[in-house]
């Protein structure tokens, strides 16, 4: 046990955030801090994904991307996109027609993100993954990225009870990898059938399995039902924050902008916090 003069001594790096990306959702104080769990609920399709993405892209800083949810090509394509800002149709060309040596040297440039695309890794595989990533760059990374925490392979479920169960489980184990490796941990998750189209705010209740006890902060993302041209817009609600600002209502969100050539997500020009 510690004294409060010495747990400022041995806190190490938790509570340092990492780089964010929107302004607005720093001025509500959500903030991706390290040593803290994390979860984005959205609806298939939504852009929870391409959210963890980006934060993982953004800044120059250790990464480790459980991919259970999207195969190398996928991930490889949409990274390529995000970084070059080619069009993501254009990357997919020049992967398909064996052009991609054009962008390995930027992709080289970001050594230190690291994936796995196992389907369905266990716990051992991702603390596996976490000792070789130590063990090749003397450090652990600070964000973690569960794609999706459904597919973490727990053991199985015969029913909606253990299901759950197996969920808050596994939400206690990645809470423990936060605290332990000093990282902000993301698990993406899936929301509650009645928000599964993506168009209406998301509360708190919607996360699927009710799992909301560990994470210390929840997103849940939906889309303007009415988007137009290239560009989606994606609405980020903060509803769990244990650090700052959150509605569990969903009905208070930042707008964000999709760029859907290259896949770079962005404050939205006209960006407010809005609440209903």
């Amino acid at each position: 046990m510690y004294s409060l003069v010495q747990s400022a001594r041995i806190k190490g790096s938790s509570g340092e955030p990492i780089p964010n990306l929107s302004k607005e959702l720093e001025r509500k104080e959500v903030n991706f801090d390290r040593g803290v769990l994390s979860l984005v609920v959205a609806g298939p399709g939504t852009g929870k994904s391409l959210f963890a993405a980006n934060l993982a892209l953004v800044g120059s800083l250790p990464v480790m991307y459980w991919s259970a949810d999207s195969n190398a090509a996928t991930q490889l394509s949409r990274s390529t996109s995000i970084l070059t800002g080619d069009n993501i149709r254009d990357v997919k060309r020049a992967l398909l027609e064996d052009k991609f040596h054009e962008y390995e040297r930027v992709l080289g440039d970001k050594w230190w993100i690291r994936f796995s695309y196992e389907a369905m890794p266990t716990p051992a595989d991702m603390e596996a993954d976490l000792a070789i990533y130590y063990e090749v760059f003397g450090c652990y990374p600070h964000l973690c990225v569960v794609d999706n925490i459904t597919n973490v392979d727990t053991g199985g479920a015969g029913d909606a009870e253990s299901f759950t169960f197996g969920l808050e489980g596994m939400c206690e184990y990645l809470n423990e990898m936060a605290r332990e490796t000093e990282a902000h941990v993301m698990a993406l998750h899936h929301v509650t059938g009645e928000h599964s189209d993506g168009l209406k705010p998301i509360p708190l209740s919607g996360v699927k399995g009710k799992i909301h006890r560990v994470p210390s902060l929840i997103l849940t993302i939906h889309r303007d039902p009415d988007e137009e041209g290239m560009n989606r817009i994606l609405n980020v609600s903060p509803v769990k924050n244990r650090e700052g600002f959150s509605d569990p209502s969903g009905n208070t969100f930042v707008r964000m902008e999709l760029d859907s050539n290259t896949l770079r997500l962005k404050d939205a020009v006209d960006s407010i916090s809005i609440n209903f």
